[in-house]
């Protein structure tokens, strides 16, 4: 598959997210003290965090992502923001910056610590750059049995211990370890490391933790997929009519895996960019909640628990009553 200007993976449109990473540009501006000074984003997506940072810390800043694309309704700002349309590399090790951000990229680099060891050479003899990054938690994805979230896309799985390692190993020091978003992903901070190293941080012990939620994953994730399955095919047998809310990756994840078809009617997004599209895989229509109007769902599916509330205040707004629970 090729990353491009056509892939789509914005959550900005939601009020949940985008509430979270305001909070979280201002936690950054304000831990690496960015008043003033330039940040560079390795995998910026449609630049929209790039630019929420900028502003909160009126900052300059730098988007490097071979999938920016200068849209409207992407929270466009006075910000002093410039981007590159390319994948980073080291024809890129030039660049310097005050900040070195990295938001939900890592997992997708195949060999993660030569672009990490990318990163320290760019830094070099700066021992004030800050470097922040963000990533799921796979910790997370095998305690909940989280099937929807394992999908091609990603190369690599994160727990905060094996995250913090990896930058040590590469010549950091990690100042700052934490779980954000209801537990589901890790933002780490670190900057070059000094001669001494600085003791391992609480969440980083998690390696017997995580070797026994491996062992037992495979069984548990066979229940739950059994279970999904059940459910979904007895609310069809039943006549009632079920969709997910959330169309990306999570979606395609869990209807190619429990393959699922006319079980599920449509896949709602509120990212305009997607509707009228479909999901790869299993061709499920990309809806705008308006359209759910026309045909009400009895059941819906949220494919992530931290929407539920913004779901039902959505319905709500449409005047719809259905049944909603949550992946």
């Amino acid at each position: 598959m090729v990353y491009s200007t056509n892939f789509e993976e914005s959550q900005h449109f939601s009020g949940t997210f985008s509430g979270f990473a305001r909070s979280l540009a201002q936690e950054i501006a304000l831990k690496c003290e960015l008043a003033g000074k330039h940040v560079l984003e390795i995998g910026c997506g449609k630049g929209e965090f790039l630019r929420e940072l900028c502003v909160s810390a009126n900052a300059t800043g730098l988007g490097i992502d071979p999938g920016y694309r200068a849209d409207k309704g992407r929270g466009e700002g006075d910000a002093d923001i410039q981007f590159i349309v390319d994948f980073f590399g080291p024809d890129y090790r030039h660049l310097k910056a005050d900040a070195i951000l990295c938001r939900h990229t890592l997992e997708h680099i195949s060999s993660v610590a030569s672009f990490v060891r990318l990163i320290r050479e760019m830094i070099g003899q700066r021992a004030d750059d800050w470097v922040v990054f963000e990533t799921p938690d796979a910790k997370r994805v095998l305690a909940e049995s989280a099937f929807w979230d394992i999908y091609y896309e990603h190369c690599s799985y994160f727990s905060p211990g094996a995250h913090a390692r990896l930058f040590r190993q590469e010549g950091f020091d990690v100042t700052d370890l934490e779980l954000v978003y209801d537990g589901q992903y890790i933002v780490q901070y670190a900057k070059p490391a000094a001669s001494v190293a600085t003791a391992a941080l609480p969440l980083e012990r998690d390696l017997e933790e995580m070797h026994r939620l491996a062992e037992t994953f495979p069984i548990r994730v066979r229940a739950c997929q059994h279970r999904w399955q059940e459910r979904l095919r007895s609310a069809h047998a039943a006549g009632r009519r079920v969709v997910l809310w959330g169309g990306g990756s999570k979606a395609v994840s869990f209807l190619t895996t429990l393959q699922i078809g006319e079980e599920v009617s449509a896949a709602v997004d509120i990212n305009p960019y997607k509707q009228g599209k479909f999901t790869p895989g299993t061709g499920h229509p990309v809806i705008a909640p308006a359209e759910l109007i026309a045909g009400p769902p009895d059941l819906v599916v949220v494919m992530n628990p931290i929407y539920v509330t913004e779901v039902r205040r959505s319905l709500d707004a449409l005047g719809l009553h259905s049944e909603v629970v949550s992946v």
